[in-house]
């Protein structure tokens, strides 16, 4: 009974919400800072669509859904990742899981953003319109812009089929400096963000759902302005199909459909749909779609699952279609000891 009543509480935390910004019926469009929190540096997840809020296990689920971590089947989960973002911005991570038993699991996770060359400029004053007839100072290369994320991750079973997991993590972006008349300004900003998730097992096959709200925060200060954080509410459910059709067939194989609904605070709902076919348990290949988007579509991916000394490895790649700018590639490698 206590277990009940706390799956339906957690379930109203994550639902109300959704229900209250659909009451109030305002698209925020482009209203939110730090967005860097919103690029899926997993080629797993991204070439699934990133329909992955049911499906990550271990360190590869911390940065989606973090209930997840209590699934870490070895004693250490370590995860690698590389992503070749749009305009030469490379985003590099990395996460560890540790399974703790029945304590549950504990994790770390560490994100870096470079954001590659950028050219900084001025206004001019009165008086300077004959020194730069471009309209404006060429101040060279800006050197202090920047943006990171560390984080603690701690989840726990709270029964065989019911997952909770939580995120805190220290956000920082530095965006340059402006130059007000006053004196240089600084536009460094920190932030402590939380997530939060749960993951169900219905026991009906392998169909599960899940929850979770990442990047919850209060609002960051520049200036007289604030801004806000992009908050995400996801939900979503996954199953293995060969389960349904084929229940005898070879259990390392499986062909698993995923689907999220995402209410974020600064666009219009979106729908991320994922299929993976793992193939013997050694290879895996991957296709998703989302919804909504401005640039983004398809995506694809495969992945190689391989011991070594003992020791598991997997290799992961994605492909993202964009309209406008060149597909996105990335990369990532995994350790279970």
């Amino acid at each position: 009974m206590k277990r009940s009543l706390l799956l339906i509480i957690l379930s109203l935390l994550i639902i109300i919400p959704f229900d209250s910004y659909a009451q109030v019926g305002l698209k925020k469009v482009a209203q939110s800072t730090m967005n860097f929190q919103l690029v899926s540096i997993s080629p797993r997840a991204s070439a699934m669509g990133e329909a992955f809020i049911t499906i990550g296990r271990g360190a590869e689920c911390i940065f989606f859904n973090p209930a997840g971590i209590v699934e870490t089947e070895s004693k250490y989960d370590l995860k690698l990742y590389l992503t070749q973002w749009i305009a030469d911005i490379d985003y590099m991570a990395g996460a560890i899981a540790w399974n703790l038993g029945k304590y549950g699991s504990l994790g770390l996770s560490a994100l870096s953003v470079d954001y590659g060359t950028i050219n900084g400029t001025s206004l001019l004053y009165d008086g300077e319109e004959f020194l730069y007839p471009a309209g404006y100072k060429d101040l060279g290369d800006v050197t202090n812009v920047s943006a990171y994320s560390v984080g603690l991750t701690y989840g726990k079973a709270i029964s065989t089929r019911f997952l909770i997991g939580g995120n805190v993590r220290l956000v920082g972006q530095n965006l340059g400096q402006n130059d007000l008349g006053s004196g240089l300004i600084d536009n460094n900003a920190t932030k402590l963000v939380f997530d939060a998730g749960v993951k169900y097992y219905t026991g009906l096959r392998s169909f599960r759902f899940g929850m979770a709200i990442r990047n919850f925060s209060s609002n960051i200060r520049r200036e007289r302005i604030y801004e806000q954080l992009p908050v995400l509410f996801i939900m979503g459910a996954a199953i293995d199909i060969f389960e349904v059709l084929a229940p005898h067939r070879d259990r390392n194989s499986a062909l698993t459909v995923a689907a999220d609904f995402i209410h974020p605070n600064n666009y219009s709902e979106r729908m991320n749909l994922g299929l993976e076919y793992l193939f013997l348990g050694k290879i895996a290949l991957r296709g998703g779609y989302q919804t909504n988007r401005d640039v983004a579509s398809w995506s694809a991916g495969l992945g190689m699952i391989s011991n070594i000394s003992g020791k598991t490895v997997i290799f992961d790649y994605s492909y993202s279609n964009f309209d406008v700018f060149d597909g996105v590639n990335r990369l990532s490698v995994g350790f279970a000891f």
